[in-house]
């Protein structure tokens, strides 16, 4: 592996560069209010070979949004299905600018 791929990986919101102790400890949580996440389907950590649960920055962000919502007094099985649903109108709005743009973009014509 090179120094390349090494730092390239550092980028990667996907990459699951963080333990469960030090993901709680970045969100002011506890490990059980992670492991509640992953139990109402939030997020999914990735495995280490030695099965412990790993955590990428796309899973702290989603994490931290929940405890968010949380903290002002929504139960989490309803945090995380907000979560959810932000999270799903926020991909269809992508899709829909990209549609959008490639639309414009296939008949600049029509756009103006």
């Amino acid at each position: 592996m090179t120094a390349d791929d090494l730092f390239g990986r550092l980028d990667d919101d996907d990459y699951p560069a963080y333990t469960m102790g030090r993901a709680a400890e970045m969100l002011g949580t506890t490990q059980g209010f992670l492991r509640a996440l992953g139990e109402h389907c939030l997020i999914t950590p990735l495995r280490s070979a030695g099965g412990h649960r790993r955590y990428s920055r796309y899973h702290l962000r989603i994490a931290a949004r929940a405890r968010e919502i949380v903290d002002q007094g929504t139960p989490i099985e309803a945090a995380c299905r907000i979560v959810i649903l932000e999270d799903q109108l926020e991909e269809a709005q992508r899709i829909n600018a990209e549609y959008l743009r490639d639309a414009e973009s296939a008949n600049p014509t029509a756009a103006a």
